[in-house]
């Protein structure tokens, strides 16, 4: 009697690059290598072939992606490339895609949110071995998929593409407008990832206040129940869905509009976390008109009190752009006098990139660039002043954490993170041995931690 060998299923290698939004495309795509039987590898040597999701943002992250695009094609040989970046043409009257002018020898190049599009890729190159049915995928949340973060918190994405055509951004060039998922599949996603174990949703879109828009905020359904498809609707929903749980439910992306004030009262309600990330990008009138932006910063400061007016308890993190072409001293030192006004309890700032293919490429008064990363250190020092006395306010509190790592089962402390601190963005709450020695630790559990220190962006607590 012969002895009947498995075939080794094809091995593919598979890089993500980027925001949160394309970590949810290479989940789907991961996703679905999974379901047809495909492994995958961190590693470039003995792929099949190799997968490149990339960033075309800004210039770092063209230079990372075409870098790493480069590495691939060197130890493997065999690459498709997906992501922002593939969407991106050299520009000129001859324009050619960015990728197959500088790497010709790639197999395919997609743009983002394709899935299909890199599986028709795969297919040709590297035939699917079966198609088993979805909820069979190893180590997958049934329906949510695969996921690239630990497990026990998850991006949720609810929208793609946006309708701002900000001049310093080329995300509408690359991903297109604001297209919402219909509530019913969020909702679905968020119930498989709960049950999964996830304690943490994370909810991630270009624009996630502008949720519906697109459909004008049509009626859908979920479990037999009319749902609008809105901002606040879906919120109510993943809190309800949450609490059974006792998981968080934060929001990322939030354009300062209006009807934003309409959510804040289910944080002070302790339904989602208090914690708003608003990409405010300047504060002065005259640089938001340059940049396009749909606000103004005398509106933003006044919808900052409101919101601390309804949840004192509210964390605000924002991102700013320094340098912006045109910025006098005087429009930069009223983004100083925002922060310090503002009070923001998490800032990062880039100074200004000339993405290629962004309209304010075209504006008149491009600064130098040792101005423009001079006044981004500056932004900085004072965004870290300003987050640092925050810190300190909050020593002596007792916090809720949600442990991300603890070895020994905490005995020699661990690292968390509180409803103020996003994961890899943000600061930690780094814990300290517990001083019972009954006390454990455990990585997706939550802590009550007493906050005794503060040191750099981060604070020490002593689990409780």
């Amino acid at each position: 009697m012969s002895e009947t060998t498995t075939p080794t299923p094809p091995r593919i290698g598979f890089v993500s690059l980027g925001c949160p939004k394309a970590l949810t495309d290479s989940e789907l795509i991961l996703t679905q290598l999974a379901a047809e039987g495909y492994q995958t590898s961190k590693t470039f040597e003995g792929a099949d072939l190799v997968i490149v999701n990339t960033c075309g943002f800004i210039d770092e992250a063209v230079k990372e992606s075409l870098d790493t695009i480069g590495e691939a094609l060197a130890v493997n040989g065999k690459v498709i490339v997906t992501g922002c970046l593939g969407a991106k043409t050299t520009g000129g009257d001859q324009a050619e895609n960015l990728v197959r002018h500088l790497h010709p020898s790639v197999l395919a190049v997609t743009g983002p949110h394709a899935t299909q599009q890199v599986m028709d890729a795969v297919h040709q190159h590297c035939p699917k071995p079966h198609d088993p049915f979805i909820d069979l995928v190893p180590g997958a949340f049934g329906v949510a998929g695969l996921k690239l973060t630990p497990r026990h918190y998850a991006y949720l994405k609810i929208s793609e593409g946006c309708n701002h055509h900000c001049t310093f951004c080329i995300i509408p060039s690359l991903r297109g407008d604001l297209v919402s998922r219909p509530v019913g599949d969020v909702l679905t996603e968020a119930r498989a990832l709960l049950e999964g174990g996830v304690k943490e949703l994370l909810i991630v879109s270009q624009d996630t206040a502008a949720y519906g828009v697109n459909v004008k905020y049509r009626t859908g359904f979920w479990d037999g129940r009319p749902v609008k498809t809105r901002m606040l609707e879906l919120v109510r929903q993943l809190a309800e869905l949450a609490e059974p749980h006792g998981a968080w439910v934060r929001l990322h992306y939030v354009y300062p509009y209006p009807h934003v004030d309409e959510v804040v009262p289910l944080m002070a309600e302790g339904r989602v976390l208090p914690y708003l990330d608003v990409p405010f990008q300047h504060s002065h009138p005259d640089v938001l008109r340059r940049m396009k932006r749909p606000a103004s910063g005398e509106q933003n400061l006044a919808r900052i009190a409101r919101w601390r007016e309804l949840c004192p308890q509210i964390v605000i993190r924002s991102t700013f752009i320094a340098g912006f072409p045109g910025e006098t001293q005087e429009e930069f030192e009223h983004l100083l006098a925002f922060v310090r006004a503002a009070r923001i309890d998490r800032a990062g700032c880039f100074a200004y990139s000339p993405v290629a293919g962004a309209a304010a490429n075209q504006l008149p008064g491009m600064l130098p660039t040792e101005v423009r990363e001079e006044r981004r250190a500056r932004f900085m020092a004072v965004a870290e002043e300003v987050s640092a006395a925050k810190l300190r306010e909050r020593i002596g509190a007792t916090m809720q954490v949600l442990v991300d790592s603890a070895s020994a089962l905490g005995r020699r402390g661990g690292v968390g993170r509180s409803y103020a601190d996003a994961p890899e963005i943000d600061g930690t709450v780094q814990l300290l041995p517990p001083e019972k020695a009954s006390k454990t630790l455990k990585a997706g559990e939550f802590t009550r931690a007493r906050i005794v220190g503060a040191q750099g962006h981060d604070l020490v607590g002593v689990p409780v």
